[in-house]
């Protein structure tokens, strides 16, 4: 089955940190543009952090600069989100998306195709004492 799966969500404490995981199955990620995207209730979804799977270059919103690190591991066919220094604000269902017509992390993160190619089910993150 062609996807991409998302892990690593739970539930930590103001300041804690996670790492969330976008595996892809039944296809390769080298020629995609990744994406996570996250969605809390009340607000639009915020693209978070993208990268280009081809180059590596990435791309990370205002909101969570400076305690969100976007990587990937080809070879495990995965990209990494690891999240520090978290909020309550960062509160959110986390998905990724990949795309293979997107070409720079800037038009993925700001979701100028919303017909991804595939977009994961996500993984909650709930940040609170």
């Amino acid at each position: 089955q062609l996807q991409v799966v998302e892990s690593g969500g739970g539930m930590v404490q103001p300041g804690g940190s996670l790492r969330l995981s976008c595996a892809a199955s039944g296809f390769t990620l080298d020629d995609y543009a990744i994406g996570w995207f996250r969605e809390a209730p009340g607000k639009e979804r915020e693209g978070v952090s993208c990268i280009m799977m081809s180059d590596g270059s990435t791309y990370v919103g205002d909101s969570v600069k400076g305690r969100f690190t976007i990587s990937r591991d080809n070879a495990k066919n995965t990209v990494y989100l690891q999240m520090n220094s978290l909020k309550p604000e960062d509160t959110a269902i986390y998905h990724c998306a990949a795309d293979r017509r997107v070409t720079t992390v800037q038009a993925m993160c700001g979701m100028v195709f919303l017909d991804w190619d595939y977009w994961g089910q996500g993984t909650q993150v709930t940040v609170s004492s």
